[in-house]
């Protein structure tokens, strides 16, 4: 699902859900009798997120498997020679020596949580009564919607800042360039 845009994963989404004529829905009403608008001013939120999710969680498994790929066997080796239990391997070698994967996914994940534009747009348009308006379809909104070029740029730079600074900031607590092997 990752190679599949943002775009056409919303309207994939949009249609599996939809109150009449989607695939949930059908199900649901076969079962309680009843349909879920899942784009509700209560569940809309919780549906992107899913959405997004589902797109993002083949990419990040697609990482974490590299990452225990370059572990070299040796070294769970000699934690056996030690005594080492399979838990206390975990947590003692496959954890550390995956910190730069674990703090790129990370940072990944709170950039791509920022990346939710498209999904918001083409499921919800920023509704119900704003429920999804997020900050990046508002500065759209104020940009495009109300040409307030001046202001959205402005909530756009701040935006870019808040990133920078949450990315410094998880780089140098995970020392993310580092491992126990170097």
């Amino acid at each position: 699902p990752y190679l599949v845009s943002n775009v056409v994963a919303a309207m994939l989404w949009l249609w599996i859900l939809d109150t009449t004529l989607g695939v949930t829905n059908q199900l649901i009403e076969a079962v309680f009798g009843d349909t879920v608008n899942f784009f509700s001013s209560t569940l809309a939120i919780p549906t992107i997120a899913i959405i997004n999710v589902w797109r993002h969680v083949g990419y990040t498994a697609l990482l974490i498997f590299a990452g225990l790929q370059s572990i070299p066997n040796t070294v769970y080796e000699a934690g056996k020679v030690d005594g080492a239990s399979e838990w206390r391997m975990f947590w003692k070698i496959t954890v550390p020596l995956l910190r730069p994967i674990l703090a790129l996914v990370l940072i990944m994940t709170i950039i791509g949580s920022f990346q939710v534009f498209d999904t918001v747009s083409v499921t919800t348009q920023g509704g119900p009564v704003n429920a999804t308006r997020v900050l990046q379809y508002y500065i759209y909104d104020l940009a495009f919607g109300r040409f307030q070029f001046g202001y959205a740029s402005a909530l756009a730079v701040g935006l870019l800042i808040i990133l920078a600074a949450i990315t410094a900031l998880q780089y140098k607590m995970t020392r993310a360039g580092q491992t126990d092997l170097d």
